[in-house]
């Protein structure tokens, strides 16, 4: 293909990396929060605070996607669109005692959170630490 072939994407076959799927569980009922309550007494729950129309959380957002290694055995982790679902966001907020930030990433174990972050601390979360 040459040169301009590889600037532009033409050689796809070399270098090419297996995309990783991410076992997100949308969150888009006030409904799945008493759920998430729940289940984190047996087994660590993870809520992203996502916002759509920000630059900023989707860089996260492919950050934390990069370098989440986790099985649906060891976490749940769950995706909330802020902007599709901003009733589920506020009581979020509220049910688990954190301020709203976006993004956030929020761990929940034993009912209550037990670490958040938002913008680039999302990355820095150990979550190996709460499983």
């Amino acid at each position: 293909m040459g040169l301009f072939g590889n600037l532009f994407g033409g050689d796809t076959n070399t270098g090419k990396k297996e995309k990783k799927t991410i076992p997100w569980i949308p969150l888009t009922s006030l409904e799945q929060l008493g759920e998430i309550e729940k289940k984190s007494r047996s087994k660590t729950q993870v809520i992203f605070k996502h916002s759509t129309t920000c630059g900023i959380s989707r860089m996260v957002m492919n950050m934390f996607n990069g370098s989440y290694d986790f099985s649906e055995t060891q976490i749940d982790l769950y995706f909330l669109d802020l902007h599709a679902h901003r009733e589920v966001s506020n009581e979020v907020g509220f049910k688990f005692q954190v301020m709203h930030q976006s993004p956030q990433l929020l761990v929940i174990k034993n009912g209550i959170t037990v670490a958040h972050a938002s913008h680039g601390a999302i990355t820095e979360i150990d979550l190996s630490k709460y499983i």
